[in-house]
């Protein structure tokens, strides 16, 4: 199974600020609802707040202390599961799709998969963000870039761990 983080990244490594992300692209929002869509996405509980819905056309699996106090999506366009860990939500994701996980942040939850991670999905933004949360580092010893599509002001990245 791959499992590829995917982020919005600001120049210096920044996510967020621990409430959001520092950046709102319309075409990053687009792409990702395109390669997310119809697999297992991965959050934390502050990152499916900041987004404040569940999202349709993929099951999202909340990593949160109190699972039971997640409300979980009561319509039939979106699915969604809270779990207590980053292995409960893997081993749950791995019995949805053998083939792709996508893990969506923040920055706790991308720490905890970093040594699972097996691809990033990144749009890299040129500007510098700001904010206290970053994306652990992608050393070119551990990762190797496979495609970047550039655009203004920001580029759409991918890298496979060697």
């Amino acid at each position: 199974m791959r499992i590829i983080a995917i982020a919005i990244v600001g120049a210096n490594g920044v996510i967020g600020d621990g409430e959001r992300q520092p950046f709102e692209i319309a075409e990053d929002w687009a792409r990702f609802k395109k390669v997310t869509h119809g697999h297992p996405l991965i959050m934390g509980r502050r990152t499916h707040d900041a987004i404040g819905r569940w999202l349709p056309g993929r099951t999202t699996i909340v990593v949160t202390r109190t699972p039971e106090s997640v409300e979980l999506p009561r319509s039939g366009s979106a699915t969604g599961h809270a779990v207590a860990s980053l292995d409960a939500a893997l081993e749950l994701a791995s019995s949805l799709d053998d083939d792709v996980v996508y893990v969506a942040g923040g920055g706790s939850i991308y720490e905890q998969a970093w040594p699972k991670v097996t691809d990033l999905d990144l749009t890299e933004v040129h500007s510098e963000a700001e904010g206290s949360v970053s994306l652990p580092p992608i050393g070119a010893d551990e990762w190797v870039e496979v495609s970047r599509e550039p655009h203004d002001g920001f580029d759409f990245v991918s890298y496979r761990r060697r």
